[in-house]
């Protein structure tokens, strides 16, 4: 990996950092959150998410914009995730119709993994379990391996309209992504971090 490449990645890290942090400061995380329920969370999710990874490579770029999606909307609570009869939840947002379905899919194998041990099946939210999965797509891309504190809720509420003027439009001006961008915690910087990556 090239200095350019590693101090973009760092850089996403720190946003990928902050996004987690503001989003969750109501409920507080832990690094050991699930010490006692399902002490192996972490290599069920990574084994799953490489063995995704391994079948095609666009399960890195896909996990990433659904976590950026995610966590720009309603905070990093997996209501992304969610689905709905009517199509009116935030995925069926013209802005998230377009997110890969590779995204989809390897949280979908992640959770799967985690619940087929039966100390673990339903005591892991997928709030956690898209964020285990983001930060281990970057480590199989080249990218470090970072610390993720879990203990994130699910959400409840997934709407179309919750996605309105959340997320970064391609015909917004610099003023109004910096605007955009400052209500989470991040600077310009973080938001060209972020641009490139995706």
């Amino acid at each position: 990996m090239g200095s350019s490449s590693t101090l973009k990645l760092f850089l996403f890290l720190s946003l990928l950092s902050s996004l987690v942090i503001s989003s969750s400061a109501s409920h507080p995380l832990h690094f050991n959150h699930y010490r006692n329920t399902c002490p192996n969370v972490e290599s069920l999710v990574r084994n799953a998410v490489t063995q995704k990874f391994q079948r095609t490579f666009v399960t890195a770029p896909a996990t990433l914009r659904l976590f950026f999606h995610d966590c720009f909307v309603r905070g990093c609570d997996a209501s992304v995730l969610l689905s709905s009869p009517s199509n009116s939840a935030e995925k069926d947002h013209p802005d998230d119709i377009s997110l890969a379905g590779d995204g989809f899919d390897t949280v979908i194998k992640a959770k799967a993994a985690v619940d087929s041990d039966p100390r673990c099946k339903n005591k892991v939210s997928c709030a956690d379990i898209l964020a285990l999965a983001t930060r281990d797509v970057i480590t199989l891309t080249g990218g470090p391996s970072y610390p993720v504190e879990l203990g994130r809720l699910d959400g409840k509420i997934s709407t179309k309209k919750s996605v309105q003027h959340r997320l970064p439009e391609p015909t917004h001006g610099l003023d109004r992504l910096n605007a955009l961008f400052a209500s989470h915690g991040l600077t310009e910087i973080d938001m060209v971090a972020l641009s490139g990556s995706l």
